[in-house]
């Protein structure tokens, strides 16, 4: 792989199993430099696992990966020296303040960093001179945010960053991490919120039982989720045969509804079609133009399971 020292991150053939369970079969990813790339998936799909291989917390079984111009080997030292990482389990000393927490993430960092750090906990309203035992979870979450945000490094690896946050502080978050991409910084991250990474992801990377499954833009995904269709019938139809009946969309059942992925942004041969069918109840719904992140796998990739 090209050693470029910009941010970048390429991954080829990274694969980790646990005994007979495969978490992560072999995966090739290039995230493209100072842009947000989002990781999807449902629990078990392997994001957690692609991150902590990526950062040396988990050696991979075999594969290669570079972040920042720097080859992952040995614990990965070098990469965490390139990078920042905020995991997705929560592990705090309750004992300690907010701000001696700060200075324990950041040992061995840049003195500007634990400056940086307290501006940030300042922007969440933290509390920094309370121990953390009296943190609610969305506090000691903006805490660890804070830590991660505040290095100057290229590469941020974020393993949902704002879970158990309010919609306030989530927006917070969202807006300090746009600030930092926009001065530069490449963010790998993931998320169960739909309306958060599709406001700061350039691409996304839909994984499903340790596989990837799909890579697009946003505006391609976004493209995909409108031409869907989703029709509800009573109960008592039965949706197969009717899903091989359509000819104008590609048609499916899912979720108890049949879903049509639209060939172009115009319903109305699709629904021309349905209103030709004489010997079939009218539906109970049509719902088209919406999507939620559950119907995105479900519909799009044909995972039951969003989060």
């Amino acid at each position: 792989m090209a050693q470029q020292a910009d941010g970048r991150i390429e991954i080829r053939g990274l694969a980790r199993r646990f005994g007979a369970k495969v978490a992560l079969e072999p995966l090739d990813l290039d995230v493209e430099p100072g842009r947000v790339t989002g990781l999807l998936g449902p629990n078990g799909s392997g994001k957690s696992t692609l991150m902590r291989c990526l950062i040396g917390l988990v050696p991979p079984d075999s594969g290669s990966a570079r972040v920042d111009g720097v080859e992952l080997s040995g614990d990965g030292t070098a990469i965490r020296r390139r990078c920042t990482y905020s995991p997705g389990e929560i592990a705090l000393y309750g004992e300690l303040t907010g701000e001696q927490h700060l200075d324990w993430f950041l040992r061995g960092r840049e003195r500007e960093a634990r400056t940086r750090a307290r501006e940030l906990a300042n922007a969440f309203e933290l509390p920094l001179a309370r121990r953390v035992h009296t943190y609610s979870h969305g506090m000691k979450r903006q805490l660890m945010f804070a830590a991660a945000l505040a290095p100057r490094v290229r590469v941020r690896i974020l393993d949902e960053p704002s879970e158990g946050l309010d919609p306030q502080k989530r927006s917070t978050m969202i807006q300090l991490l746009e600030r930092d991409v926009a001065a530069g910084t490449t963010v790998l991250l993931s998320s169960h919120h739909l309306g958060e990474v599709d406001r700061m992801c350039s691409t996304f990377v839909f994984l499903s039982g340790g596989k990837k499954i799909s890579v697009g833009s946003a505006s391609e995904i976004a493209s995909r989720a409108r031409r869907l269709v989703r029709v509800s019938w009573p109960a008592g139809v039965t949706l197969a045969p009717l899903a091989a009946r359509v000819r104008s969309a590609q048609a499916s059942v899912r979720g108890g509804r049949l879903v049509a992925e639209l060939s172009s942004d115009d319903p109305r041969p699709f629904l021309a079609e349905l209103a030709g069918w004489p010997d079939v109840p009218a539906p109970l719904a049509i719902d088209y133009g919406q999507t939620s992140l559950e119907e995105l796998y479900r519909d799009l990739y044909g995972v039951e399971e969003a989060c």
